[in-house]
């Protein structure tokens, strides 16, 4: 079976990385968690200091509108970490791949 894959690319503001760390993997990933979503791998970009990603994984793009929807517009979001995450961020970039589960599987981050 295959899935859709989000790879979602930050670049950050000058000075941003520790604070977009600590608020991504303390506040915004466990909310992704809990809200049921396939958090697939976060962390920072070999090929560049002040960018990061954050894979996702959806049955299908319907699937992924639907979580997205549901997640960035709750109260948990917009009344949680969502200042914090989106202040530190300068630009960012989405791109969707088809891939297989063993695929998945080994971009897997093993936190």
């Amino acid at each position: 079976m295959r899935r859709l894959i989000e790879v979602r690319t930050y670049r950050l503001k000058p000075d941003a990385a520790a604070r977009f760390e600590q608020a991504m993997t303390l506040r915004a990933l466990p909310l992704l968690r809990e809200r049921g979503m396939d958090v697939v791998a976060f962390g920072r970009c070999d090929h560049e200091h002040d960018s990061w990603h954050l894979i996702r994984a959806y049955r299908d793009r319907a699937d992924l509108i639907a979580q997205q929807d549901a997640f960035y517009g709750s109260a948990a979001w917009r009344q949680g970490p969502r200042a914090e995450v989106v202040d530190c961020i300068d630009d960012y970039l989405n791109t969707l791949l088809w891939l297989s589960e063993a695929a998945i599987d080994e971009l897997r981050d093993p936190r």
